[in-house]
Parts: C-alpha cells; structure tokens; sequence
C-alpha cells in the first residue's frame, strides 16, 4: 500500500493521448468531463490532480497535438525550395494526414472549437491565434520568394497566403465529411493552379 504523496494509476502522457483524441473527435465543448474521465480511466478528482480543469487539459491536449500531427505544415514549409513546392507538399501531406485510418478526420485545430458558444470564446480564441500563426507561416514563405526574385513583386503575399489558408480550412471540412484521400488530393492540385505566374 502507498504512503504519503499522491502516486497515479495512470500514464499520463497516455491519458493526454486520449484526451486528445477525444477533443479532436467531438469538440470541446461537446467534450464532457465525464467522458473524459471515462476514456482516460480515472475519477474527476484525479483528473483535476492531474491536469487542472478542463480547459487547461484541452489547452495541454492542443499542444500535443501540435507535436505530433502539427508538424506536417513545420516540415513542408521548411523542407522545399521554393514556397511554390512547400505549400504544394504541404497540401499533399495534409491531404494524406486528414485522411489517417488511425486518426480523426481533419484538423483538430480548424474543428474542436467550430460549435462553441460565447461561453467558451477563450477556447475558441485559443485555436484561432494557432490557425493565424499558421496563415503568417505561409505569408512569410511566400514573402521569402519575393525578396528572393522568385514570386514578383506585384504578389499580394496576405491574400494568396489567406487563400492557400482557406484552402487547407476547406479540406480540413471535407475530411470530417468524409472525403477520401484522392479527392483532397485533387483539391490541392487545382488550389496550385491558383499559384502566381513567375512572370506576373
């Protein structure tokens, strides 16, 4: 029997797995503590000893995420030559990523806050500051080919990253509606047709 401290049952970076496909699954605030305890196997007050409230779990169950599936757009954009390739690759993967077998479909940041009331607006603004540091990610790797002579200088590097955000947000949607891999794959090939000619 254990004396003293308050040692845990659980793994708990096995429970933020859960939590986090949970969250992913049915949103946050459709997320409810009961069934969070139920999927990870421990009582409310464990929970709470483990991870604060709520909120704080999802916020720890958002950031798993982001270092694990999340590293897609990362690894795109750092990976290729030019932003014309990153963002290409970076629709193909996430095309690959939304559509996991062993995973939810889509984007747990575009979709675990999508039908949250005014009560939970710190969660919704809490994944809406990722989505934007995502669009600026790509705004400055389009930038980058600006300044680089690659893109002309007339390119209005806000909107066509605003575009190509636009683009990922919609496929993200399709996913959770059921769009096979193929068919987001072909949406990414026609949003690259948008790209900017190099000769303006």
């Amino acid at each position: 029997m254990a004396t003293g401290g308050r040692p845990r049952s659980f793994d708990r970076e096995e429970a933020l797995e859960r939590a986090m496909l949970l969250f992913w699954r049915q949103g946050y605030e459709a997320t409810s503590v009961s069934q969070l305890t139920q999927a990870i196997g421990i009582n409310p007050p464990s929970l709470y000893a483990a991870f604060g409230d709520k909120h704080r779990l999802f916020s720890e169950a958002v950031q798993r995420y982001q270092d694990t599936s999340g590293t897609v757009m990362t690894r795109a954009l750092a990976g290729e030559g030019t932003a014309r390739e990153a963002i290409s690759r970076l629709l193909r993967d996430l095309a690959a990523e939304y559509t996991r077998p062993d995973r939810p479909r889509g984007c747990m940041v575009i979709t675990a806050a999508v039908n949250c009331g005014p009560a939970s607006e710190d969660v919704k603004s809490e994944l809406r500051t990722l989505r934007e540091a995502s669009r600026q990610a790509i705004q400055d790797r389009i930038a980058a080919d600006v300044r680089a002579g690659l893109l002309p200088a007339t390119v209005d590097t806000a909107a066509l990253a605003a575009f190509y955000a636009s683009v990922i947000q919609g496929m993200s949607t399709q996913a959770v509606d059921g769009a096979d891999r193929p068919t987001l794959e072909h949406i990414a090939d026609l949003a690259m047709a948008a790209w900017p000619r190099q000769d303006g």
